[in-house]
């Protein structure tokens, strides 16, 4: 007797699916949406791991910054190249991350492309998200900052009593703004570019 293909075909899926506690949130929200029901659960995922991407990429850049690659120099003079360095090394280290769990996790029935070739077409699209990106954050941060800490400055205080604003500190605060708009921006582009390139052997609808 012939086996069922899409037995086969699920159990090759299963194989490579990872499972976490936010499937038991997303899957109930999605199956709600009917016909769209995969593609809303493969947003919320994409979302998910775009959030936890987030906070790698903002992580690295607050290590990277109050480390090797401050903003200012000890005289307060602007080091664009380091807010680049910094924010490039931290993207680099986001997208590795939201590779592997889009590709396990969000994406796990698309296995028409080798591994090699979604990495290329991931790595390619996240590259052109980098690339705006770093643009806007470069040529935002110093007024984003400026114009950010006076209102900021009582929640620092909360925080650091007695603490008076410089330059670098002003930076620092206008990278963060400007690269939290910056991931929102790219985050939707890096699901649709994806979804409809790097991924485009997946079904639309969810299975009967």
């Amino acid at each position: 007797m012939l086996d069922n293909p899409s037995n086969n075909t699920m159990t090759t899926n299963s194989k490579w699916m990872l499972r976490n506690p936010f499937d038991f949130i997303i899957l109930p929200v999605a199956s709600r949406f009917g016909e769209k029901s995969k593609e809303v659960e493969r947003f919320l995922k994409f979302v998910v791991v775009g959030v936890f991407g987030a906070l790698v990429d903002f992580g690295t850049v607050y290590l990277l910054q109050a480390t090797l690659f401050p903003p200012t120099d000890p005289e307060g003079n602007r080091l664009v190249l380091n807010v680049t360095i910094a924010t490039s090394i931290a993207f680099a280290a986001a997208v590795a991350n939201n590779y592997i769990w889009n590709r396990f996790w969000t994406y796990p029935d698309a296995r028409g492309r080798s591994a090699r070739r979604q990495l290329a077409l991931f790595t390619f699209i996240s590259l052109i998200g980098w690339l705006g990106r770093t643009l806007w954050i470069n040529a935002a941060y110093h007024p984003i900052g400026i114009a950010m800490m006076p209102l900021a400055l009582p929640l620092i205080h909360v925080f650091r009593p007695g603490y008076v604003p410089t330059v670098s500190g002003d930076d620092k605060l206008g990278t963060m703004i400007a690269q939290l708009i910056g991931v929102v921006v790219v985050m939707f582009w890096n699901f649709f570019a994806n979804r409809y390139w790097t991924y485009n052997d997946v079904k639309r609808r969810q299975e009967p």
